[in-house]
């Protein structure tokens, strides 16, 4: 389990082996992660805000894609339900072009020398030359999931936007100004 830089709680899973229900045992370890970082007489507006990261070497979802976003809404209106709960599933099988399938391909590698992630190619490599590395492995995952996580909002944003929401109503859910900036940005360059 790692904790942002927000306080926020990601746990991240690898799951080697295809013979579970994945989307149960993500929902069961997320129910058991809220439960163990509660505190009896909290609110439920203090229930913490989880990010569960479930890397596969499998596409069990079958959607010919490296990363899925699993979000709750409402069937009636199409709107996302947002109750401090993300689930992000990922697999390291599909190269859909996009440069998380290219990070996965990374982690699949002994060796890693990319480019596009100068970051972890250094870091793979000192960690191989050093001891005690745990802690700076969890650094430069930390980063990259923030990075992954800025993107995720960015993304929601940008269908808010699109349905028309207000500023205002993004902003409620807990969105940050300069995400939603960027997810204007980012829509204004598509048209």
């Amino acid at each position: 389990m790692c904790i942002l830089g927000d306080g926020t709680r990601c746990n991240i899973e690898v799951q080697r082996s295809d013979n579970d229900d994945h989307l149960k045992r993500a929902r069961f370890n997320a129910s058991s992660i809220t439960v163990k970082e509660s505190n009896t007489g909290d609110t439920f507006h203090d229930v913490v805000e989880l990010y569960i990261v479930y890397i596969s070497e499998f596409d069990f979802l079958k959607g010919g894609k490296t990363i899925y976003h699993v979000d709750k809404v409402i069937r009636e209106n199409g709107k996302v339900v947002d109750d401090g709960l993300h689930e992000i599933f990922v697999n390291t099988v599909v190269n859909d072009g996009t440069d998380i399938a290219d990070l996965m391909a990374c982690f699949m590698k002994k060796e890693v020398h990319d480019p596009k992630f100068p970051a972890l190619s250094s870091e793979v490599t000192r960690l191989k030359a050093t001891e005690g590395g745990a802690r700076a492995v969890c650094e430069v995952i930390e980063r990259y999931v923030d990075e992954a996580l800025k993107i995720e909002h960015i993304e929601k944003i940008k269908k808010m936007i699109s349905k028309n929401y207000s500023k205002g109503d993004i902003l409620e859910l807990g969105y940050t100004e300069d995400e939603y900036s960027e997810a204007e940005s980012q829509l204004v360059q598509m048209t």
